[in-house]
């Protein structure tokens, strides 16, 4: 009991006096809590301060592992990891507008596309690059990357001449073909789906179903289809969240095609998260669009996004057989 006294006494001293305003208050609050909390483990006091622990036989990853052999982290992200999440963490955006009321010639289609990230590969590598990247090009790292906003040269994305943009794009284009990630996309033709059903359903709501039936087909392929993953959206606004958290909610429930309950759970993240993860998402879902509308048109992003569908017959076949698997266009 002496040692655990100790030992509550030692956290103490390392709440700094030198902070400023309501965390003062707040980390001095729980200083003076330290006394009065009997000599439970120290992850009950970590608890009182909002922290979430797990045991060391949960811990997923080494936090300065620096082992990134291709074939080593292959063989890591098949392991099933012995927590209660799956090695994966899926970043999802759209394209194209998701209401039937009218149809944008130029764009008459919803596309919406899940990210799959191997959580090790992205935070030791697809984040760090995109942070150099930011470095590199801004300075600093608290920029948003936004396709629209290049594509457009709009915001802080204003380029001095051609060559300068193409060399922004041709970067970042190089990010995206060396990060891995598996794709699962699904094209809605929303003029088709008119043309079919009288009250056609909402577009959102028919991809996001299938695309989350094969995210469990694929976490299923790696194992781990009875881990909980986390897949992150970027708010739209509080009625379109919430009509997607109860969609999301209700195929999890048993509303896809298998019938069965998704171990998924879904996170609403603020359009200002600086989150590598979604801005890749958003950089990757209108070039499939464009790559559907305009096939002969040539598409260097889709050319690389090619590699990254789901696809049947595994690594061998990346590339090819991705159609109706890892992308899915309906109606047909």
């Amino acid at each position: 009991m002496a040692s655990s006294r100790a030992g509550y006494r030692n956290l103490r001293s390392l709440v700094p006096r030198a902070v400023i305003g309501e965390q003062a208050d707040a980390m001095w609050d729980v200083s003076r809590r330290i006394d009065s909390i009997p000599y439970e483990p120290l992850t009950v006091l970590l608890s009182t301060m909002g922290t979430v622990m797990q045991t060391a036989d949960e811990q997923q990853f080494s936090l300065f592992d620096t082992d990134l052999d291709p074939e080593v982290e292959e063989a890591k992200s098949l392991a099933v990891p012995a927590g209660r999440n799956s090695n994966f963490v899926v970043y999802v955006d759209e394209s194209g507008d998701h209401g039937m009321q009218t149809l944008d010639p130029n764009y008459p289609i919803f596309v919406l596309a899940f990210c799959i990230f191997y959580k090790k590969h992205y935070s030791e590598k697809v984040v760090t690059a995109l942070e150099k990247f930011k470095f590199n090009n801004f300075g600093h790292d608290i920029i948003i990357l936004h396709e629209r906003e290049i594509r457009k040269e709009t915001g802080p994305f204003k380029f001095v001449n051609a060559d300068a943009k193409w060399r922004f794009v041709h970067e970042l284009s190089n990010i995206i073909d060396r990060s891995n990630f598996i794709l699962v996309s699904c094209i809605i033709d929303k003029k088709k789906l008119t043309d079919r059903m009288a009250e056609a359903d909402n577009p959102y709501h028919l991809a996001l179903a299938f695309c989350l039936e094969t995210l469990h087909d694929f976490l299923a392929e790696k194992n781990q289809s009875e881990k909980k993953t986390h897949v992150v959206f970027e708010c739209r606004g509080k009625k379109e969240d919430r009509d997607l958290e109860l969609e999301f909610r209700r195929v999890c429930d048993g509303a896809n095609r298998k019938g069965i309950q998704l171990p998924f759970e879904i996170i609403l993240a603020d359009k200002k998260a600086n989150s590598s993860g979604l801005q890749l998402a958003d950089l990757v879902a209108r070039p499939i669009g464009m790559n559907f509308l305009r096939p002969d048109q040539q598409n260097r992003a889709f050319d690389v996004l090619k590699a990254k569908f789901f696809c049947s017959g595994g690594r061998e076949n990346v590339g090819e057989g991705f159609e109706n698997w890892g992308l899915k266009i309906f109606p047909i």
